[in-house]
């Protein structure tokens, strides 16, 4: 066992030293001379690869791939509603007056918003630009500028990358569990690819359950913050944030939607208030009310 933990302090340190692709050759190389034997050779080379892969920077196009089977996760759950093209486009419009106005305009293959046909109150968003908002949600928006909060909240989740920081926190997590599995395998004799396999898990199954057990609390409310700024720079009326958050107090119930994998209203709204006083943006949002109307009767 301490031959074990002195493998994971050597492949760390060295890895900190040295780049980890040449940790994994010299490893090689020394279980080829007979510096050591196979099995601990083996270790390090695995253990040296996968601390690398979990410090690499995830690209825009794995983040698109990433989300979109993300998506195709939540599709499998709910179904997209296409009674509306005209309502899809809508709400897509909606979205490109928030993205094209923001720090982060493009993602690798665009912004796209669909609909989820369900009278749940709930919204996703994808690392891929996918941003799903469902019927009961839309119901519950009472002005263009509401469906905007909801829209920027989402986008600003993507933007923050709020899902590819958890993902590669757990990259991290599965280089450490194949460092101590590796080591574990050098040790015991057992074939070191065997025990990576068990161990991985895939960024799907990683990102489903974001998805199913929400954001934290920390980044549900930093994302309400550059909801507000995302509005203001799109020309929303910010506070409409706040509104659609006091109608969703008055609709959820902890055990579903929103209230499943987000902090309550009350103290989202808390968090929002503090900073929209940074805003001053006229609210000319009954001049969207027509257009409002037609697209969501």
């Amino acid at each position: 066992m301490k031959n074990k933990f002195y493998i994971i302090a050597v492949i760390a340190f060295a890895c900190v030293m040295f780049s980890c692709q040449s940790v994994s050759i010299l490893a090689q190389v020394a279980g080829a001379v007979g510096l050591v034997d196979k099995n601990t050779a083996d270790a390090i080379s695995q253990s040296a690869i996968a601390i690398g892969t979990a410090a690499e920077e995830i690209t825009p196009e794995q983040e698109y791939y990433i989300g979109r089977a993300v998506a195709a996760n939540i599709l499998s759950s709910y179904k997209l509603w296409t009674g509306s093209a005209a309502l899809t486009s809508y709400l897509n419009n909606i979205c490109a007056a928030i993205t094209i106005n923001s720090p982060r305009p493009d993602v690798f293959n665009g912004y796209h918003v669909a609909i989820l046909d369900s009278n749940e109150i709930n919204a996703f968003a994808t690392s891929g630009g996918h941003i799903f908002v469902t019927r009961g949600l839309i119901g519950a928006a009472k002005t263009e500028d509401a469906l905007a909060g909801v829209i920027a909240h989402e986008v600003a989740h993507i933007q923050l990358k709020h899902g590819i920081k958890a993902i590669k926190n757990s990259r991290i997590t599965q280089a450490i569990l194949v460092t101590s599995t590796s080591a574990a395998g050098a040790v015991t004799g057992m074939n070191v690819s065997q025990l990576t396999d068990v161990m991985k898990e895939s960024v799907g199954e990683i990102v489903s359950t974001l998805v199913t057990n929400g954001y934290s609390q920390s980044q549900e409310f930093e994302a309400d913050t550059t909801a507000l700024s995302l509005m203001a720079g799109a020309g929303y009326n910010p506070s409409s944030l706040i509104e659609v958050l006091r109608v969703l107090s008055t609709l959820q119930t902890s055990g579903s939607g929103f209230g499943k994998t987000h902090p309550t209203p009350a103290a989202r709204i808390t968090n929002a208030e503090r900073t929209l006083r940074n805003y001053n943006v006229a609210d000319n949002s009954s001049l969207r009310q027509a257009r409002f109307a037609a697209a969501t009767k």
